[in-house]
């Protein structure tokens, strides 16, 4: 079985109980505010009732100048709901995130918005799963490059517990996927499965184990002849996300 098809079966107990709960809250609305698109100091970026959540520094468009990563995310007590009669917390908290990027610059403004994305972080509208979403190493800048961590937990409904880092890097006027990198780990059986996918030179590797064991079990690579290319804004659904499937 390929291995992207066998995470998404595998994660499909766990995902077919999230639609069951999120059906039953009462999940309100998100609401995204448009971010200005220059700004002489980054907390001119922040809407208000919205508060900085994660940030990460680095030069992303081989200026030289510093650039921003950061998330934002919303402060609003109505997206906090209560769950009193399922499994899980007893309130989640499902204020929306913001992720954007801001350009240094020399010039008077100081900074340029480049990226004010909705989709990437998913929203957390499950009281049985963890929040994706863990600031501040959720998100980091190194080579050129920003990554994006998330992660899965499932306190019922599901073996499986694992991270997907998705890397970026701007290009052709735009952010794209350069490389995706996923853990996964069956709590049941130990079986564990590391998969590191480099869309830049096409090649991904898969190495399958048992947290039980020392020894690899299965180590394979595969190229990827024929890869799409992906903007940041293609990615809806990141912890299912695969760039290998057609």
């Amino acid at each position: 079985m390929r291995t992207g098809l066998w995470f998404t079966l595998a994660l499909a107990p766990a995902l077919m109980w999230q639609a069951c709960v999120a059906s039953e809250l009462q999940i309100p609305a998100a609401r995204y505010p448009d971010l200005p698109e220059t700004a002489a100091e980054l907390r001119d970026f922040v809407p208000v009732g919205w508060y900085f959540e994660a940030k990460a520094e680095g030069d992303l468009n081989r200026d030289r100048v510093n650039d921003v990563v950061f998330v934002l995310r919303e402060d609003n007590p109505a997206n906090i709901v209560a769950n009193l009669d399922g499994l899980g917390s007893n309130s989640l908290d499902t204020n929306p995130r913001i992720l954007a990027v801001a350009f240094g610059t020399e010039g008077r403004a100081n900074y340029r918005l480049a990226l004010a994305n909705h989709t990437l972080i998913p929203r957390h509208e499950d009281p049985v799963l963890d929040d994706p979403f863990a600031s501040p190493g959720g998100l980091a800048v190194a080579r050129g490059a920003f990554s994006v961590t998330l992660g899965f937990f499932a306190s019922a409904g599901g073996w499986e517990m694992g991270q997907t880092k998705l890397t970026f890097r701007f290009q052709d006027d735009g952010f794209e996927l350069i490389g995706l990198d996923r853990s996964r780990t069956h709590r049941g059986t130990g079986e564990t499965e590391e998969v590191s996918i480099n869309l830049s030179t096409g090649r991904a590797s898969t190495i399958i184990g048992n947290i039980a064991e020392d020894e690899v079990q299965e180590a394979k690579w595969q190229s990827l002849t024929g890869a799409r290319r992906y903007t940041i804004d293609q990615i809806t659904d990141a912890l299912r996300f695969d760039p290998r499937e057609p």
